[in-house]
Formats: structure tokens, C-alpha cells, sequence
């Protein structure tokens, strides 16, 4: 028996995310019928953040018990020296395929420690029908989506519909409202917290700025209960029927127009506003990616799954399934995907103009960065602490944090 033939006989197991479980055993079921192989897909914790524990219990106990790990961009840092260098194991047309960039951010230590599934930013949602209903434009900055989310929420209560609310988004103390607070101080001349040559930025006019617009938010456009909204509570609202604006990832256009939804045809998209003229829209990136753990037994049939989950026809299924944008620039001018995703020329520009969680620069010590920046972002929203002063501890807080890398 061959060493191709022995290898159909392996099992592996991998973990994916709850919001793509059906794709992800859709594209166990195409590599176990291309292969022979199988594999089991186990599900993460609905907040992706609870899988870093999880994560780091399994790695720690050198665990041969999943082989794959889904794994956030801003992770790779933390997790490099438990992950296979793929470098050998993807054929190379297949690197070449992807985004430069998005690649590039996995290759760490001159090793490439994953491979992209597909890209994310953070984009605005809103709903068309009720914009021209009333005449209103697509808001070009977020004081015109604040001014436009009031008129429209007002009168839409008047109307009847008293759960109306102008704007969803995510303000739980969690990674989420990081990268929903870096969209709103970057699109306001305030930077990204920690620049890429490590200088700390967050103490600034601008991103105090930023912050104070988003809290004077909180019980005008938005519910009170938005302090406790991570995506999946947000969208819930949106799809409700209940939201003029909602900003969220590109799969919220997939479920947005899925059964159930009380908003199907109704829902437009686009980058979201800026703060300040001359700024650009800011939306979050989040490139989302596959790796091998270096204690899998069956590393070479792992790096054939990743290599086929993260491929071409598998990434096309999930554009056209669920919305996810791909990582591969051809399928952005492929026209079946286009037909059904024809927002996707939209996306180019978001991620063009997106702005980079400082998970680069700080390496393993970034989640103790972002967990400072979003408990000060929830304090200064919850109106528990003043933004000039919190963000001016917090700077102190991020220069002992951010050597720690």
C-alpha cells in the first residue's frame, strides 16, 4: 500500500466556528469524498474569545486530540510556537493565490504558521427601505448617521414600531468593542492605540472625541442594552426589524437575508462613515485563518484539510452561501460570486481603507492590550469614567503591557 493510499484511511479533528458550523461540515463532506479521509468538526464557543483558554489548555498539555485550530488574526502572535510551519505543506499556486497581505500577516518568524479562510472588516448595514422611505442619503459620517438614525427611529415610534432603535453595535466589554472602538477613533484622526513602531497613541483629543460621540449614543439611537451586545445580540435587533443602522462583519449579509429575517431585500451596506472629513472609514480587519498544531499525529492530512478548506472552491462556496468575503482576489471577479455578492466591489474599498488591531507590534502580550483598552472603552460608555482621564491611565497602563511582548 501506498503512503497516498495509507493516508486515506486517517481521521483528524478540527475546530470551527458556530456561526459557519453547516459550511464547515459541508466542506468536511466534499474533502472526505475527494480523500477517504474524515473529519470531526467541533464546534468553538459562540464567543470566540472563550476559545483562547480552551485553546491554550490543549496546547499546553501538547493534546493530540484536535489538529486544527481556527484561529483570529490577532491569535497568531500568541499561539506561533505551537503551530506547523505550512510553508512545505501548501503547494505553493495555493499561497500565491491568496491576498499578499493577508498571507503575509501569517508568516511569523519566517515560518507560515496558517492559512487565510477569508477576510473580514468592519462595515455599516442599514436599512434601505426606511432611508428612502424618508428620504435620506447613506451617511457619509457618523454625525449624519447619528442625525439620520434619530429622525428615522422618532418617526417610526410614532408610527407604531416602539422597539425602533437607529443604531446596533457592539459595546460588551469584550474583543468586539475593541475593534468597534479603534473603527470610531481611527476614523477620527485618533489612531489605532498602539502605533507600529510601539509608540501609544490612545491618549489623544480626537479618540476622546470619538468616544464621547459613541456614549452620547447610548440610550438616544441606541439601547441602554447595548453595553451587554456582542455581534449575535446586535444582529438579533437588526434582523428583528428593530434597528435603522447596524454595524457588523460581512456575514451578517447572509443571515440578514435568510429565513426568519424580518429584513430580507430591505438591507443595504456599505464602508462605514468617518469621523472628520479628509479621515477614511475605518472598519476593523479581521482576517480570519486555519493552522496545524505541531502535536497532530497526522500533520500531512491536517495541511490537505487546511489546504482545501482555504482553497478556491471551497472559499467560493462560502461567498456564495453565507456572504463570506473571500481571501482569494480572483473570486473577486468571478462572476457567479459576483451575481450573488454584487457588494463586493465595496468591500475592496473597506479593506483598502481598514484600520490594523495593534496585534502586530505587541505580539503575545496583545490580549492583555485590548482587554485594558475595551474594560477603559466600557467605562468611559457606561459613564463610569471620564474619557480624557481614562484614556490617559490607560496610556500609562499600555506602555509597561505593551514591553511585555
Amino acid at each position: 500500500m501506498s503512503a497516498a493510499d495509507s493516508a486515506r484511511a486517517e481521521s483528524i479533528s478540527a475546530f470551527c466556528a458556530p456561526t459557519e458550523y453547516e459550511l464547515c461540515m459541508t466542506a468536511a463532506t466534499a474533502w472526505e469524498e475527494k480523500t477517504g479521509n474524515t473529519v470531526t468538526i467541533n464546534k468553538m464557543p459562540a464567543l470566540l474569545d472563550d476559545a483562547i483558554p480552551l485553546y491554550q489548555q490543549l496546547l499546553a498539555a501538547k493534546s493530540t486530540d484536535v489538529d486544527i485550530l481556527f484561529l483570529d488574526v490577532i491569535w497568531l502572535g500568541m499561539f506561533k510556537n505551537n503551530l506547523l510551519d505550512l510553508s512545505t505543506l501548501i503547494p505553493q499556486e495555493d499561497q500565491d493565490a491568496q491576498f499578499e497581505s493577508t498571507l503575509g500577516a501569517a508568516k511569523l518568524d519566517g515560518k507560515l504558521v496558517a492559512m487565510p479562510s477569508y477576510m473580514d472588516v468592519g462595515l455599516m448595514y442599514y436599512r434601505k427601505d426606511l432611508l428612502e422611505k424618508y428620504g435620506k442619503e447613506p451617511p457619509k459620517t457618523w454625525a449624519e448617521m447619528e442625525a439620520t438614525a434619530k429622525e428615522i427611529q422618532d418617526a417610526e415610534r410614532a408610527d407604531g414600531n416602539s422597539d425602533m432603535w437607529g443604531y446596533t453595535w457592539q459595546a460588551k466589554s469584550y474583543e468586539g468593542l475593541t475593534c468597534d472602538a479603534i473603527e470610531l477613533i481611527a476614523s477620527n484622526g485618533g489612531g489605532t492605540i498602539i502605533a507600529d513602531d510601539g509608540t501609544v497613541t490612545v491618549d489623544n483629543p480626537d479618540a476622546v472625541e470619538a468616544l464621547n460621540m459613541a456614549k452620547g449614543w447610548i440610550g438616544t439611537i441606541s439601547p441602554e442594552g447595548v453595553l451587554n451586545y456582542d455581534e449575535e445580540a446586535s444582529r438579533a435587533v437588526f434582523e428583528a426589524g428593530n434597528s435603522v443602522f447596524h454595524r457588523n462583519w460581512p456575514y451578517v449579509w447572509g443571515t440578514s437575508h435568510e429565513e426568519g429575517s424580518k429584513i430580507i431585500d430591505k438591507v443595504g451596506m456599505m464602508p462605514l462613515p468617518v469621523g472628520k472629513a479628509g479621515e477614511k472609514s475605518s472598519g476593523c480587519l479581521g482576517p480570519m485563518y486555519y493552522g496545524v498544531t505541531k502535536y497532530s499525529e497526522n500533520p500531512e492530512v491536517a495541511a490537505d484539510f487546511v489546504d482545501f478548506i482555504t482553497g478556491e472552491e471551497m472559499q467560493k462556496m462560502r461567498a456564495i452561501e453565507a456572504a463570506y468575503n473571500p481571501s482569494i482576489p480572483a473570486l473577486y471577479e468571478d462572476e457567479e460570486v459576483l451575481e450573488v455578492l454584487p457588494f463586493l466591489k465595496d468591500t475592496v474599498d473597506a479593506f483598502a481603507d481598514s484600520a490594523v488591531r495593534p496585534s502586530g507590534y505587541t505580539g503575545t502580550s496583545y490580549n492583555r492590550v485590548s482587554q485594558a483598552f475595551y474594560r477603559t472603552v466600557h467605562d468611559i460608555l457606561a459613564g463610569q469614567a471620564d474619557a480624557e482621564d481614562a484614556l490617559h491611565q490607560l496610556a500609562g497602563r499600555l506602555e509597561k503591557l505593551k514591553e511585555s511582548r
